[in-house]
């Protein structure tokens, strides 16, 4: 690999006064651009390396590091996340009392000199087949409809990763492949960096990059 994005030094991450180990020496390296998905049983430790990398969440011990610099105090992890992390959720986190549109407008106000929200909302839920739903509310949408509004919304602040923590999870089939035509082409269209974490054989090798999780460990 020759251009390092994100990586993990010998990162353990233990929960419950440590009584549970989630992570146990990991060491990773993901280029910029790659798509990556990760599987595992469930409590595997997936969704902890997703959050690792995501800033949502800090190693026991070891480093996480962000072009090659390890990611810094709670300021500096922030400003991280709001302008080179974009999260998709299973369950979507979508603000019930907000319309489509507001939702993907939330993350644009904590990014200072962000302008033309509304605009710019629009035209990411049209890229996501989602013109025709701009004023719905997550109560008035399918799962898969919730889903691209997520993404749309994962793309607010034009990251250069998207995280997708099991993005099919609460979906059918059909909305399922859906969901991965649209991250699989928006990965490719922008060049991003594309990280998967799935239960699902079929997702986990459409990647060029598996990686599997056992117990805490790469496999």
């Amino acid at each position: 690999m020759t251009n390092p994005q994100l990586e993990l030094r010998s990162v353990t991450k233990h929960y419950d006064d440590g009584r549970v180990e989630a992570l146990r020496g990991v060491d990773m390296i993901v280029d910029s651009g790659e798509f990556v998905t990760i599987s595992g049983p469930s409590g595997s430790g997936k969704s902890t390396i997703l959050h690792l990398l995501g800033g949502l969440d800090t190693p026991t011990t070891g480093t996480v590091l962000f072009q090659n610099s390890p990611l810094g105090g709670a300021s500096d992890t922030d400003l991280y996340r709001s302008r080179h992390i974009g999260f998709i959720f299973q369950a979507f986190h979508l603000m019930p009392t907000l319309s489509a549109l507001e939702n993907v407008q939330v993350p644009m106000m904590a990014v200072k000199g962000a302008n033309h929200h509304a605009e710019r909302a629009e035209s990411l839920l049209r890229g996501v087949g989602m013109q025709d739903r701009l004023h719905h509310f997550p109560n008035e949408l399918s799962a898969g409809e919730r889903q691209r509004v997520a993404i749309a919304r994962a793309l607010a602040n034009s990251p250069s990763i998207l995280l997708a923590d099991e993005p099919t999870g609460n979906l059918d089939t059909e909305n399922s492949a859906r969901i991965m035509r649209i991250l699989t082409g928006i990965q490719e269209e922008r060049g991003m960096t594309l990280i998967v974490v799935t239960h699902e054989n079929d997702i986990a090798n459409s990647a060029p990059r598996h990686i599997r999780i056992r117990d805490g460990r790469i496999e």
